[in-house]
């Protein structure tokens, strides 16, 4: 077995002698592509054993094992004209889509769409391409230890992110897919998939409790779904899914999910399972928000979302979504999409999660809203999630882990019973529906079972003092009308 782990460190070291590429988002796009067609080769290598008259969707001069294999080949100047001359503008627009290899030759077309080759040295990239010669993909040692630092380069390239743009932790992805719990033929979407950390989870979920037979398989590869606007991250879910056996992911579309029309929506493009968090703190560009019906327009990215997730779920479809506190006490468009979603959908579970559980991308306090569509809410339980013992924050030594859900997974019951075997806890509270609207739709509960929390932590204040800011505003102009009615009336 080959020293994934420091290969990969190697490769990181020879990209920062290059002036050709410049920080961590450059070295991890180039690292990716490279990554993908070595990934794609080796699959190649499998198939040929096992399905018979098995073509590539590739040229044979553009295959990985005929210009990359051999250490002593190309090199230095004419493996930079190789690579720039003839591979890329190959794979981005020369492949034939059509025909019985078409989905192969497509998926490698989207992920070269917005690719580039950033390195100005061929020796330097020849170097490179040796040391990933050295990971054997079909190995299932070398692809497990991959998979794990495959981890930590998507954490480097979200801290390497703009704003909105963070890693979900394993952890949490993977106690929304328990939770969630899709079954086999249930189609699954995540709008915004980023790098694939929730359709990788759901490929987990499905393969350990359903999968049995090559049938089986074809069902689960057909139910997943992803669409992510960003190039690079739709690079790594891609090559994410061909490492957890989606051999032709074409369904993880390379596009923005809120530049197609509110209305284009119809019933061929509804599904049955959404798990998400959508982009966050972040903006759409000018013009997307007109998409929506005027009630819902926003250029809030994850409101957006929110008000597309309820349209496209199918009836008795059920969503998990990532929001944070701000949507939960938003006014004005948030109160009206809070309204929909208590009319449209059961709004059955809030868990709130404590601070830190981004560090170190954001501090901003998260929770993950449950609900299935088809009956209105009711009423709404909270399970505010503690720190484990002896924790009081996390961190990048130190993230949050699955195996401290399992307190709400005990807890949870089953929803065909409307929960009934769920009971309030110092961590669960609940409640009704009635309540939550007339406090015009807050949803920012506080657990009753404990006192008044003091924090200091700067997110949360600026959060605090923008509702009361808004708060403010409200009373002066109300306080503004009383006075201009008084004023009105004396002066008659």
């Amino acid at each position: 077995m080959s020293n994934v782990s420091g290969i990969i460190k190697s490769i990181q070291d020879i990209m920062r002698k290059d002036v050709g590429v410049d920080g961590d988002a450059q070295r991890i796009s180039q690292m990716v592509w490279l990554f993908f067609l070595k990934i794609v080769d080796d699959r190649e290598y499998e198939l040929e054993l096992t399905e018979d008259n098995y073509k590539s969707p590739l040229p044979e001069h553009l295959r990985w094992r005929n210009w990359a294999k051999d250490p002593e080949g190309m090199t230095g100047e004419g493996l930079l004209d190789f690579v720039n001359l003839q591979l890329f503008p190959s794979l981005k627009t020369k492949l034939r889509i059509d025909g019985e290899d078409g989905n192969r030759a497509l998926v490698i077309k989207n992920v070269f769409e917005d690719a580039y080759n950033y390195m100005k040295s061929g020796t330097l990239l020849r170097q490179v391409i040796n040391k990933i010669c050295e990971i054997n993909f079909n190995a299932s040692a070398d692809r497990h230890t991959f998979g794990n630092i495959y981890e930590q380069i998507l954490k480097d390239l979200q801290s390497a992110g703009n704003a909105g743009e963070f890693y979900t932790p394993r952890a949490v992805t993977t106690f929304i897919v328990n939770r969630v719990a899709p079954k086999l033929e249930e189609t699954v979407l995540d709008p915004a998939c980023g790098t694939g950390g929730f359709l990788t989870n759901v490929i987990e979920y499905k393969r350990q409790h359903f999968v049995k037979s090559p049938a089986d398989e074809e069902i689960l590869v057909n139910s997943i779904r992803g669409v992510e606007k960003k190039s690079l991250p739709h690079m790594l879910c891609t090559t994410n899914m061909i490492l957890h056996g989606i051999d032709v992911p074409i369904n993880i579309k390379h596009d923005n999910t809120l530049a197609r029309p509110y209305r284009d929506y119809t019933s061929s493009d509804r599904v049955n399972v959404i798990v998400t968090n959508p982009p966050f703190g972040g903006m759409e560009e000018d013009g997307i928000e007109n998409n929506f019906p005027a009630t819902f327009r926003t250029r809030s990215t994850a409101e957006l979302f929110l008000t597309l997730i309820i349209h496209i779920l199918k009836n008795e479809g059920r969503a998990a979504v990532v929001l944070p506190d701000g949507f939960l006490f938003g006014e004005g468009i948030q109160t009206r999409i809070k309204e929909k979603l208590f009319a449209e959908c059961n709004l059955h579970t809030i868990v709130r999660l404590p601070n830190g559980v981004f560090n170190p991308y954001t501090g901003i306090k998260t929770n993950i809203l449950f609900f299935t569509k088809g009956k209105p809410t009711e009423h709404v339980w909270y399970y505010e999630h503690p720190y484990p013992e002896g924790v009081v924050n996390y961190n990048k030594t130190k993230p949050m882990r699955f195996e401290e859900f399992q307190n709400e997974i005990e807890w949870w019951g089953n929803e065909e019973d409307d929960f009934r075997a769920r009971v309030e806890t110092e961590q669960a509270w609940k409640v009704s529906a009635i309540n939550i609207i007339e406090r015009n739709y807050n949803l920012d509960i506080k657990n009753p079972h404990v006192g008044e929390q003091i924090t200091h932590d700067p997110e949360v204040l600026l959060s605090f003092y923008n509702k009361e800011q808004k708060e403010i505003s409200v009373l002066r102009n109300q306080l503004k009308a009383v006075l201009a009615e008084a004023l009105n009336k004396g002066g008659k």
